[in-house]
């Protein structure tokens, strides 16, 4: 709690300037530029540019919306200067990466002392699996896939090892039955096809919650735990409201019993969080329980895929793992527990307190992370593209994959319809075809929303114009059909219409016990490797193993035509599986790996501004928020420095809601050239345009700030824009 309110005070004084101009937001457009004293340049009248209605509407109206007051939306301390740290030295950069990981190491301990809510969460668990009902996780996102890969990756599998031991197996089978293994369900916003992006509109409706709680039959009775990053998001909210409803309805509402049942986890403090209605409404019902996992803000700004993504999937995970423990020990022997991986008996603090040793693991490889960064940033640069290969991590890396596209403005997974490949990257796993690599990804089949169940609700209780449209439009790309559009085996079909060429990287990550896979040669993942190598492109290798250095050492020794001290790249983690059934550790240990990796990857290649991401997509109302606070404050940054008032004159600050009308006008302006390759981002464009129309005191066009964004880039020209050569 200290840390976090010295980050409070500290970014409200360095953020002074913007809460002042601030201000502004509820004033009338016209009143705002009519006050502008003569002497002093009026941004929008420079600019020729009346706010849309939209923009209008966002400012005014849109207030909920917009959340740069949150802790997870500052800037950390340690990070300001990271995409210039990292252009020098990459090592370098990832050591600041991982040491805001150190914050989570620091919540963990107070949770290892203050775990009550915890503790409940394990008994509803075992409750729930003593009594067949549903173990529901909910999320948005980064948490909506943090939900999938508790249900694909760690429960399932885990439930699925424990039916093939038939002597264990039937001695619990009578009191936990046959469902066991899909008992617990994951769900996000959108479905399954919203894995592969987000589907716009659908995140900021309440009713969406409400309505996949109903479609997936979630009675009363059944756990049901909500997690968003923010403790804002209103799909999250709308579900975990939907299951209260559930209690009240009938009458039967007593906050001491529900509070047993419905969990709300989130990320940032109570305080910043009571001027959103909707938040306040959840923190301060009785009937639930909140699970606070604040850890400060994000490593890149607003970037909640990292930090906050991280403690709750380790926090969701041990709850998971201990009641499983806890739940089994009443039937088997010492001996069968642990040939099911819990060599002693699971503590709950001591699995909190794991968490220091996997980032220590991980820093320890920082050299070798960094040599897998510079490899794959310089593919892309040199127009290449990569491919990822993996089983068991495959949801961790897919999961990363695809997160990089909204928050550094890449194209998404490329389907089965692209002519050519247009995504950077690809995912591939060993299987035989798209079904079955559906079925490797989820561990059941594909379930999408379908329009039957979802279009007439959204047609009569979505009042707001702008998200009912939004959101039927994506409803049509949410059904079961979408899965037909993504195919990730390892089959002809990909080798031959999207295979690996010269110049390509392909990243293979093994979790114990599949490194001893790469010993034959005949194993998918050795096919993979030999195949990159032989069409002339490089590889990277993971391994989140247990083996020890000289038997890894030995292991890829007999991948002969691997250069790992040259040209491919070996990174090799040691992490013991040993009272880690459910593998949440490996999991984690790769979750924290590659978001640091993929994010240093993006700053190579301009896409991250000091530690934020110009590049964000403004595709809801939250982005549309975080975009316009990114323009703001970089601009105010760039007028605030000595140099500039010394090049070019004292100019007043810009507000949030001029902020936000250029940035309105740059996405009318880029809606129909966002097919480009090269991805023009709103943000940088709005940056540009601003600072430049200020330094010539001309209003500048949007093609030929466009041409700047193109030619020069964002960070190249925030570099020069206050020398005085520029």
């Amino acid at each position: 709690m200290n840390s976090n309110r010295i980050y409070l005070v500290s970014l409200l004084i360095l953020s002074l300037p913007l809460l002042i101009s601030n201000v502004y937001v509820s004033a009338n457009w016209q009143q705002e530029t009519s006050q502008v004293p003569e002497s002093k340049i009026s941004l929008l009248k420079l600019l020729g540019l009346t706010p849309s209605p939209e923009s209008i509407d966002y400012v005014q109206n849109k207030t909920q919306f917009q959340l740069h007051t949150l802790l997870t939306e500052q800037r950390h301390l340690r990070t300001r200067n990271l995409s210039e740290r990292i252009l020098k030295e990459s090592e370098s950069g990832l050591h600041m990466l991982f040491a805001v990981d150190d914050d989570i190491v620091e919540k963990l301990e107070i949770l290892a002392t203050e775990k009550e809510p915890l503790e409940q969460a394990i008994q509803a668990i075992q409750d729930a699996l003593f009594s067949r009902q549903k173990i529901y996780i909910y999320g948005c996102g980064a948490t909506g896939r943090l939900a999938k890969q508790m249900e694909s990756s760690l429960w399932s599998p885990f439930w699925k090892k424990v039916k093939k031991e038939e002597k264990i197996w039937s001695k619990i089978k009578s009191s936990l039955g046959d469902a066991v293994a899909s008992q617990l369900i994951g769900e996000m916003t959108g479905g399954d096809r919203a894995l592969i992006s987000s589907l716009e509109g659908f995140e900021d409706l309440q009713l969406i919650g409400r309505l996949q709680l109903k479609d997936r039959n979630v009675k009363r009775e059944d756990v049901v735990i909500c997690v968003t990053e923010g403790g804002e998001t209103s799909s999250v909210i709308g579900t975990i409201f939907a299951a209260l409803e559930q209690w009240k309805k009938d009458e039967v509402y007593d906050p001491k019993w529900t509070r047993k049942k419905l969990y709300f986890i989130y990320n940032n403090p109570d305080e910043t969080l009571y001027p959103f209605l909707r938040s306040r409404i959840v923190l301060e019902e009785p009937g639930i329980t909140k699970i606070n996992l604040t850890t400060g803000p994000q490593a890149i700004t607003g970037s909640t895929r990292m930090q906050a993504a991280t403690i709750e999937t380790f926090v969701l995970g041990n709850i998971l793992q201990v009641a499983i423990d806890r739940t089994l020990r009443k039937f088997l022997s010492n001996k069968e527990m642990s040939k099911l991986g819990f060599k002693n008996e699971l503590r709950l603090e001591e699995k909190l307190r794991e968490f220091s040793s996997i980032l220590r693991e991980v820093k320890r490889n920082v050299p070798s992370i960094a040599k897998f960064t510079e490899l794959e940033a310089q593919t892309y640069k040199n127009s290449h593209f990569s491919t990822y290969f993996a089983r068991k991590g495959l949801i961790t890396v897919f999961i990363d994959s695809t997160e990089r596209s909204p928050t550094f403005r890449l194209f998404p997974l490329d389907t089965v319809m692209e002519p050519k490949r247009k995504s950077w990257l690809q995912v591939w796993t060993p299987a035989a075809n798209l079904d079955d690599a559906w079925h490797a990804f989820l561990g059941r089949p594909f379930k999408g929303l379908s329009a039957r169940f979802y279009k007439k609700p959204f047609e009569e209780e979505i009042w707001d114009n702008p998200l009912r449209k939004a959101a039927l439009e994506s409803l049509k790309n949410a059904g079961n059909d979408q899965q037909l559009l993504y195919d990730f085996s390892f089959s002809e079909f990909n080798l031959k219409n999207r295979g690996p060429e010269s110049g390509d990287l392909g990243v293979v990550v093994c979790i114990s016990p599949e490194e001893d896979k790469l010993k034959k040669k005949s194993s998918d993942f050795r096919k993979f490797i030999d195949l990159i190598l032989k069409k002339g492109g490089r590889v990277a290798l993971i391994l989140i193993t247990d083996k020890s250095t000289k038997e890894i050492t030995k292991l890829v020794q007999k991948i002969k035509e691997m250069d790992v001290e040259g040209k491919d790249s070996l990174v090799a983690l040691n992490m013991k599986w040993e009272n880690d059934p459910l593998g949440l550790n490996q999991q984690v240990a790769l979750k924290i790996l590659l978001n640091a990796h993929s994010t240093a990857v993006m700053a190579h290649l301009g896409k991250v501004i000091g530690n934020t991401m110009t590049n964000v997509s403004p595709s809801n109302l939250k982005l549309i928020g975080r975009a316009t606070y990114l323009i703001q404050s970089h601009v105010n940054d760039i007028l605030s420095r000595p140099q500039w008032v010394k090049l070019y004159g004292f100019q007043k600050l810009i507000s949030y809601g001029e902020a936000n009308a250029v940035l309105f006008e740059a996405m009318d302006f880029l809606k129909d050239k966002n097919r480009d390759a090269d991805q023009p981002p709103e943000v940088a464009l709005s940056i540009i345009r601003i600072l430049e129309s200020l330094r010539l005191k001309v209003g500048l066009s949007q093609e030929y700030a466009l041409y700047i964004v193109k030619r020069i880039g964002l960070r190249r020209y925030l570099s020069n824009v206050t020398s005085q050569s520029n």
